[in-house]
């Protein structure tokens, strides 16, 4: 039987470091070697088999998951834009019927069944975003959004749909940032709230900064095959902190399984603080199982992870339910930021 885990916090960071994950491995396995013959949870799947499991090196071009717009679709985005402007109504509004795309609005919904059906990502090529107003820019991506998914959900404590990514690090200092979004750091693979996660570049990086994505149901099957152990782990609940939020941590699974879907929420800024966002050292710790855990959800994914490089204008949507996502450290210039 291996030694009961101590009650201090493992020594896990924000950055995934591979050396220290590799060791812990180790460290862990050498203690109780039986660890991979441990059974799966109950209910938990021996392996999951749909287009939704898949590995980078089976996407080979990019016209596989990029959908390039027409001259006459961006013409009818314009036409909806000035319709809904001339309807008067708050952004909020925003709908199909309030958004008309008549021709390419059943485009958008077919290429949508790929997000819960196929491959589970694609993307739109390219809105003009030097042409609109930053929000002429929000109205037409909140507009073709409402055929992708008709619920929008919400961001933060505050009630905002709608987050933005941007470096914020030259205008304020480290403690008041609590998210990699907000910095030129790379961030590891995680998950969003919410169903489908997407995004609007409305600029590149100078350099760096490409978008990276991964199945998280083929990192499940790599887990249930070889670490069924850290797939208990994952099924059990952690503690979550919530950042000066009530209650000040929440204890809650990372793996679930819903109607035969696995659902892995990796949620791992919560369990390591980042910034000025730290985590709490009064609260329950994260253990050495957790850890390991939670690190080869990263590095599962890096390996089997998918690169998707961002024109300006692209609109990427993902299912947030059975992937990762990821995004390389990038560097910006006073004209690219």
């Amino acid at each position: 039987m291996a030694p009961k885990e101590s009650l201090k916090h493992a020594d896990l960071d924000y950055q995934a470091d591979e050396a220290k994950w590799k060791a812990r491995t180790a460290r862990r396995l050498a203690e109780d070697p039986s660890l991979p013959n441990t059974p799966l949870p109950e209910g938990f799947p021996r392996a999951l088999n749909s287009p939704l499991v898949w590995e980078g090196k089976d996407w080979t071009n990019e016209s596989q998951w990029v959908y390039n717009l027409s001259p006459a679709q961006l013409d009818e985005i314009d036409n909806a834009l000035t319709h809904f402007r001339g309807l008067g109504l708050p952004i909020g509004c925003i709908d199909k019927a309030t958004f008309p795309l008549p021709k390419l609005g059943p485009t958008i919904e077919s290429l949508a069944q790929e997000i819960h059906f196929g491959r589970g990502f694609f993307v739109i090529r390219t809105i003009p975003v030097e042409s609109y107003s930053p929000e002429d820019n929000i109205i037409i991506y909140t507009g073709i959004s409402a055929y992708v998914a008709n619920v929008r959900g919400i961001q933060d404590v505050n009630g905002a749909v709608l987050g933005h990514i941007k470096n914020m690090t030259e205008t304020h200092s480290a403690k008041m940032l609590g998210a990699p979004a907000y910095t030129t750091e790379g961030q590891p693979f995680h998950s969003d709230p919410g169903d489908v996660v997407s995004l609007f570049a409305l600029e590149v990086a100078a350099d760096g900064g490409a978008s990276k994505v991964a199945s998280s149901w083929r990192v499940y099957n790599e887990l249930a095959k070889t670490r069924p152990d850290l797939v208990k782990t994952l099924s059990e609940p952690f503690p979550l902190e919530m950042f000066h939020g009530e209650p000040r941590y929440r204890m809650r699974p990372m793996l679930f399984v819903e109607d035969e879907k696995v659902i892995i929420q990796n949620a791992r800024r919560l369990c390591t603080g980042y910034m000025g966002l730290p985590r709490s050292t009064d609260i329950p710790p994260i253990s050495e199982a957790q850890a390991e855990a939670i690190d080869a959800l990263h590095f599962l994914a890096e390996k089997y992870q998918l690169k998707l490089t961002f024109q300006k204008g692209d609109i990427q949507y993902i299912n947030n339910l059975s992937m990762f996502h990821a995004r390389d450290g990038f560097t910006e210039t006073a004209k690219r930021k």
